[in-house]
């Protein structure tokens, strides 16, 4: 397959097929994949174990939470099809590395750019960059609920705190939920205070979502960093192919040149030997 024949090592046809693999497409679709897994997975239990949290402690009626509640769910299918997308396109992107990377070129001989492939390259390379933008917007939106859980998280240190030290009663120090626009003011009961709200933070649901959207928000912080590697990757397999093409198309017009160049010498010779 990569040109080794039987007189060939093995140990050589190995180097030679090593040689032949983008480590930097493959180190960025590794990086992505990782990415939009964690962001995946761990978005879709934390949303869950949200929703679950709502509806026990801080809005009771369905009603109030109703179009959080399908917001939510519409988020998650979302999440599906981020998932499937990346999957293809991550692997789409490491197969746009194998084919332009030099190693490539020299196992299978020949290789010859055409205008097709370099606006193929050009889309992607846009795409890649809207792509990222795009998830930078992701990853500042995903930090929403970690700031929202730390900040529950915090007044529960508080009120362990004030208990300590038998301060101040920590009946009177309360999260309101409503303040965050994420159910509305008329739900019941809409805010927790003190020994409640301490219950709530020890419960599995507030803890498992907490480091959940921690390690979402990481891994969209992943995956921003890996399409900007697969940015720079495709900016400069285009910046070489479009190289190639003007070598190209200059060994062309050499060959060309040289071709003239021998039709004239045979014709020259002809005449020559006719006069002899």
């Amino acid at each position: 397959m990569f040109g080794c024949s039987f007189t060939t090592g093995c140990f050589e046809c190995c180097i030679k097929c090593l040689g032949g693999v983008p480590y930097a497409s493959l180190v960025a679709t590794i990086l992505c994949f990782s990415g939009v897994a964690l962001f995946c997975g761990c978005g879709h239990v934390a949303l869950t174990g949200t929703v679950s949290i709502l509806e026990q402690h801080f809005s009771t009626t369905a009603s109030d939470h109703a179009l959080l509640s399908e917001v939510i769910q519409l988020m998650q299918y979302v999440i599906y099809g981020i998932a499937s997308f990346f999957f293809l396109y991550g692997i789409i992107l490491l197969a746009e590395g194998f084919y332009t990377t030099s190693a490539v070129k020299e196992l299978h001989g020949e290789f010859k750019t055409t205008a097709c492939g370099r606006c193929i390259s050009g889309m992607f390379v846009f795409l890649t960059y809207v792509l990222g933008v795009a998830w930078l917007g992701v990853f500042g939106f995903s930090a929403v609920p970690v700031f929202m859980f730390y900040n529950i998280w915090s007044t529960c240190e508080v009120i362990k705190s004030l208990q300590i030290n038998m301060t101040v009663p920590g009946d009177q120090i309360c999260v309101d939920i409503r303040q965050y626009g994420i159910i509305p003011w008329n739900a019941v009961p809409g805010k927790a205070c003190g020994p409640i709200l301490e219950n709530i933070c020890n419960t599995n649901e507030f803890y498992m979502s907490y480091h959940l959207f921690i390690v979402a928000c990481a891994g969209a912080g992943a995956t921003v960093i890996a399409l900007i590697h697969f940015l720079m990757i495709l900016s400069s397999n285009w910046a070489y192919l479009k190289d190639a093409s003007k070598m190209q198309a200059y060994q062309d017009i050499k060959a060309k040149e040289e071709q003239e160049l021998q039709d004239i010498q045979s014709r020259s010779k002809e005449q020559l030997n006719s006069y002899t």
